[in-house]
């Protein structure tokens, strides 16, 4: 006898889920909505389930039907919720589906699921049933993260275009499986702590770099399965290297197959526009007061934690959905309640998003893309911050980029450039990032903005990058950076790896590996990270020599470390530099190493200082300063 293909009456939802999902505290969606395969009745099948509220009938369409809107409607429930759902048997694994709305306009709507573990690979639209299968082999990594969790560690993230890392041809890109064998040994060979990727989540469109989202829950198919993806992940934690996930809660695209208008109204974004349009990415804006939205971001970015073993978020945007005039002009936007340009429904948003993330995963971590100076964005939400882990620390970024871009003959008169950034550096657990967004949009490559000739320009990238990693806070480098790219990042071609051909560029990339490194296996470095107790100025006032000491403090002051930055080509040797302490030090790097590109002009063998009172130390070193150069020292004993 043949199976039935009716639609079935099924649910696996409970009057518990409900009464979660309508109070805005279900955060396992996921395990609730959208395609489940099941069995019922001793039949296999798929149990659909789809928030549509005001649609007016809603049905399964698929390949299996040939797409017939009227042949499997699913059923309304009749507790207020708006959750259509139905059993379909003899469907499964691998059935291409959208949902069939008809709006209260009576407008014929076809959409993705918002819920869909799979979609079909772009430009093809529609959600794939899928029943991930995936045994993963990271318990050893998993153990040691828990271990780790709220213990000083370091980070220092390498960013990545799965798209674009590297290429075939112009239109082939690395799998999911080529990239756990070939990005996974170039992140490990260059020292970094963590991978992050930009948007791996399913987007229509390639030239949004992945964030304008319609799949929220599926890796992108451009790359590969699912499960292909967690074989990326597990090789990732296999080689010691944690995975940080691009994610998108601040709008989303208007594309007829996705979130906006998805019932015919304005579901998850707002109807006026001053609240509901992103007038710079001409996207919608999530209602971040709506409790069924909430549900959706806040389980979809536990899904990523808990289904995918990411081990941290990285939140983009955050600025724009802190501000109900941001990118807007004098009325292109509504107040808040009490007359403020503050978005109180997404602070309160964003403190739950935090406060969940932290209960269910105290080990992994939150890392805002943030731009302004809001206060407590890496604050505990108990103690009224935001409650992320992680602020990225753009003034830093812009102030430093401005800095070398200068001419060292003037940089005498803009050092405060380079030395502001410690007057703030302590006010949030701050990320220095040098991203992708510094070298798009005709800002050049990093290496384009160096002033000088071919030797100076290197010489500062190397002492960008020394600078960099020996400042408080965590590290972000975007992909190209670490060998000095000389062109713009560009999505649709891979990186120019022909560059390592040169001893420059092959020496930035050891300079890179050496700095990953030094961070890494140095708690002075990152121990007291967030904290002004790990960080001392020796000397800021030497304008006229552009050079500039401070001390990095571990937790064990005898594991001090000294940093001297020589800012302008010219060598200062017998340079006086007061230290702590009564013991040997030894220059442990210097960015003028001439395995690095550099002249050679280096400190060697054991460094005895001389007791004589010198910026306010005891004692100082007679050291010989390399040009444009940062040299790391390390107190000895």
């Amino acid at each position: 006898m043949p199976q039935s293909t009716h639609t079935q009456s099924f649910s696996l939802l409970t009057e518990l889920d409900i009464h979660l999902f309508r109070e805005g505290k279900h955060f396992r969606l996921y395990d609730k909505l959208g395609s489940h395969v099941v069995e019922h009745n001793g039949e296999a099948g798929t149990y659909f389930a789809v928030w549509a509220p005001n649609g007016q009938n809603v049905s399964v369409i698929g390949n299996f039907n040939g797409w017939n809107r009227h042949a499997h409607p699913l059923t309304c429930r009749p507790d207020g919720s708006g959750i259509w759902e139905g059993f379909i048997p003899a469907i499964g694994h691998g059935e291409v589906y959208k949902y069939a709305i008809t709006a209260p306009s009576g407008r014929q709507l076809e959409k993705g699921d918002p819920f869909a573990r799979r979609w079909e690979n772009p430009p093809q639209t529609a959600s794939v049933v899928w029943k991930l299968d995936y045994k993963w082999k990271d318990k050893k990594w998993m153990t040691a993260r828990k271990k780790k969790a709220g213990k000083p560690q370091p980070y220092s993230l390498y960013e990545v275009h799965p798209g674009s890392w590297k290429k075939y041809a112009i239109d082939r890109s690395l799998s999911y499986l080529e990239m756990a064998d070939q990005l996974v040994a170039y992140v490990k060979e260059m020292n970094y702590t963590h991978v992050e990727f930009m948007p791996v989540m399913e987007h229509p469109y390639g030239p949004s770099w992945g964030y304008q989202l319609t799949g929220y829950f599926a890796p992108s198919a451009r790359f590969g399965t699912p499960e292909e993806y967690m074989q990326m992940v597990d090789a990732f934690h296999e080689a010691g290297i944690g995975v940080i996930l691009d994610w998108v809660p601040s709008h989303f695209p208007e594309d007829a197959h996705g979130l906006a208008d998805f019932d015919g109204t304005h579901l998850y974004d707002h109807a006026d526009p001053r609240k509901g349009f992103h007038p710079d990415w001409k996207s919608c804006i999530f209602n971040y007061g709506r409790h069924e939205v909430r549900n959706f971001l806040i389980s979809n970015a536990l899904f990523w934690l808990d289904v995918y073993h990411a081990d941290g978020l990285r939140v983009d945007a955050v600025a724009s959905m802190l501000y109900l005039d941001y990118s807007r002009e004098e009325g292109q936007w509504i107040p808040n309640e009490f007359g403020g340009n503050e978005n109180l429904e997404a602070i309160s948003f964003l403190k739950d998003f935090n406060t969940a993330v932290y209960q269910e995963f105290p080990d992994a971590v939150t890392i805002a893309e943030e731009s302004t100076s809001f206060s407590g964005v890496s604050a505990p939400v108990y103690a009224g911050g935001l409650g992320f882990g992680q602020k990225w620390m753009m003034g830093w970024m812009h102030d430093s980029l401005n800095y070398f871009a200068r001419n060292p003959i003037y940089r005498s008169f803009h050092q405060n450039d380079f030395t502001f950034s410690t007057v703030y550096a302590f006010s949030e657990n701050f990320m220095l990032p040098l991203s992708h967004d510094e070298v798009v949009h005709g800002k050049g490559s990093l290496i384009s903005r160096m002033p000088g000739d071919e030797w100076q320009r290197f010489a500062n990238l190397r002492t960008l990058y020394g600078y960099m990693m020996t400042h408080p806070g965590t590290k972000l480098m975007f992909m190209g950076g670490e060998f000095a790219q000389t062109t713009e990042w560009n999505f649709e071609q891979g990186l120019q790896w022909w560059l390592l051909d040169y001893e420059y560029h092959k020496g930035i990339k050891r300079l890179s590996a050496d700095l990953n490194k030094l961070y890494r296996d140095t708690p002075a470095l990152y121990e007291q990270q967030f904290s002004p107790e790990g960080f001392q100025w020796i000397d800021h006032g030497d304008h006229k020599n552009c050079v500039v000491v401070y001390l990095r403090k571990g937790l064990k002051k005898s594991k001090n470390i000294l940093v001297v930055c020589n800012l302008t080509p010219v060598v200062h040797e017998s340079y006086k530099v007061g230290v702590p302490g009564g013991k040997k030090w030894q220059e442990i790097l210097n960015t003028d190493a001439t395995q690095y590109g550099g002249s050679g002009k280096l400190n060697e063998g054991n460094l005895v200082p001389v007791k004589e009172v010198w910026h306010g130390q005891e004692q100082h070193l007679v050291l010989d300063l390399a040009p444009l150069a940062v040299m790391v020292l390390r107190m000895e004993g």
